[in-house]
């Protein structure tokens, strides 16, 4: 089957913010092994949203349209999309009923605009948004779907799995296979290694299909399996996943859905342990990833931000003298920083960070981007170093993904007791 795809706003065409809703949308469509024949973006234009809908439609089976569905007077897509096939618009009832409910269990305001949400063109069919207010439809013409969800990619994400692929999988039987697929998140591995990598796993496996989708700093690894019948489809999957993994085993933290943090907080939990954080050029974002984990307050005691020498001094009992001999960004300084957050939270692990995340600030025996990551148990301390060659924020970001990481690795073997 051939899908196209179709994203509105002026936000998109006016680069103020980058169009994810046709990266989700494609993946979806391509791991039900439907072939996306096009991807466009317009403005809030009613004539120029009619003709890329037009253009669209030749070429594709289904089109699936994001955006333009919100109360506001630019939000154009409901009557550019009933104009361009000549039909009318109705109001459903039952919609708006849903739509004001919402707005009273949150406390927002009423305003009469909002109304439009519930607005769709005649014979179109209202499809549920668990999250947002504004809803989407199906509009069924010449034997093709229009398929449109708002623009909020947290909406794209979820309506469009939940709603538009039963939908289109409805409406087209004749293109529906069974399908399963799993991502295999990687993490310390080049996306062009993995590819090297695969390439000599066997993965040539009937109705095998594989995706690369870098997620800095990770790399994820898409397997998905299609067939006749829903055993073999499965059995298939399992083993090119066992083949990738077997290649790639040491680089793998997760599956899915998982995330670092989610996983780390998950073992902290397990075995009981407590945790203490120290940043320095990580600002206190390891901190942010742990604590937006439900339930994190089982595991994690604080998070204190070591920005200055004084703080390290005086918070973490790290002595002038290592940092005038040693400097901030030193070995001897993250190390002692884990420590002196583990007594001082009183808990069974410390973790800290100290670096240059730049621009400024490095020197030629410590170069901007030169990072230490140190974990302290009861008996026992790690620190690796790093020398990173990105901008300040991915700087950030690679520091905290690899502090987790490490942290990970230290519970898995036993460091932590």
């Amino acid at each position: 089957m051939k899908v196209g795809i179709l994203t509105i706003g002026d936000e998109l065409t006016h680069g103020m913010i980058q169009d994810t809703n046709s990266f989700l949308i494609s993946r979806e469509v391509t791991s039900e092994r439907w072939h996306v024949t096009a991807i466009m973006a317009v403005g809030d234009d009613g004539n120029v949203i009619r003709d890329a809908l037009k253009y669209l439609m030749e070429r594709s089976d289904a089109v699936i349209v994001t955006g333009g569905l919100g109360p506001t007077a630019d939000d154009k897509t409901t009557m550019s999309i009933a104009r361009t096939f000549g039909l009318g618009l109705y109001t459903d009832e039952s919609v708006l009923r849903h739509i004001k409910e919402r707005f009273e269990k949150f406390r927002i305001a009423w305003t009469e605009n909002n109304t439009k949400q519930a607005v769709f063109p005649q014979g179109a069919i209202p499809l549920y948004n668990p999250i947002g207010t504004a809803w989407g439809f199906s509009l069924k013409k010449g034997g093709k779907i229009i398929a449109v969800v708002p623009g909020v990619p947290a909406e794209v994400k979820r309506m469009v799995p939940q709603s538009v692929i039963p939908l289109l999988r409805a409406e087209f039987p004749e293109a529906v296979r069974y399908s399963a697929k799993r991502t295999i998140k990687l993490f310390g591995i080049s996306e062009a290694k993995i590819d090297e990598t695969i390439a000599g796993a066997g993965m040539d496996i009937p109705g095998i299909s594989i995706g690369f989708y870098p997620r800095f700093p990770e790399n994820h690894l898409v397997i998905t399996s299609q067939g006749d019948d829903e055993s073999s489809t499965l059995r298939n999957l399992d083993r090119a996943v066992a083949r990738a993994i077997g290649r790639m085993k040491k680089y793998v933290f997760g599956y899915d859905d998982a995330t670092l943090e989610g996983i780390v907080a998950a073992l902290l939990t397990e075995k009981g342990l407590t945790l203490s954080v120290a940043e320095s050029c990580t600002g206190g974002l390891i901190t942010d990833r742990l604590t937006n984990i439900p339930g994190s307050s089982l595991f994690f005691d604080r998070g204190i931000i070591a920005y200055s020498n004084g703080s390290k001094m005086e918070l973490l009992e790290v002595p002038a003298a290592v940092l005038e001999r040693h400097g901030a960004v030193s070995e001897e300084t993250a190390v002692l920083m884990a420590r002196g957050v583990r007594k001082l939270g009183k808990t069974d692990v410390g973790l800290a960070t100290t670096g240059i995340a730049g621009p400024t600030g490095g020197s030629e025996a410590k170069p901007v981007g030169t990072v230490f990551v140190a974990v302290a148990g009861e008996a026992e301390s790690v620190c690796r170093t790093f020398h990173f060659r990105w901008d300040r924020r991915r700087i950030k970001e690679i520091t905290s993904q690899w502090a987790l990481e490490i942290l990970r690795r230290f519970i898995v073997e036993g460091g932590a007791k």
